[in-house]
């Protein structure tokens, strides 16, 4: 299995209810596939040799989960509540380097 994260924008077009990530956290359980996640607050970038663009405003959270692959990584969206309210949920491999 591979680790993927989610990471929800904050785009969504309807209220997202919060109960609604209850029932969406405890169906990824269901699966034994969820390895944790958090909403993200206020941040700031930081660059050693130049000016740092601003933190980037349009994340607000990730999850992050096991799947076979990118195919089956996708198919954890249905459900998300950010999704389901019409917003973003990127998602992207985290790769392992091989322990020697």
């Amino acid at each position: 299995m591979k680790e993927y994260i989610l990471l929800m924008h904050s785009d969504t077009t309807r209220a997202v209810d919060a109960s609604s990530w209850s029932t969406y956290f405890a169906a990824l359980n269901a699966k034994g596939i969820f390895e944790g996640g958090s909403a993200i607050g206020a941040g700031e970038s930081m660059r050693r040799d130049a000016a740092s663009a601003p933190a980037s405003d349009h994340l607000a959270g990730y999850i992050r989960v096991r799947a076979a692959d990118l195919q089956e990584a996708k198919a954890l969206v249905s459900g998300n509540p950010v999704y389901e309210a019409g917003g973003t949920v990127e998602i992207r491999e985290l790769p392992r380097e091989p322990r020697e």
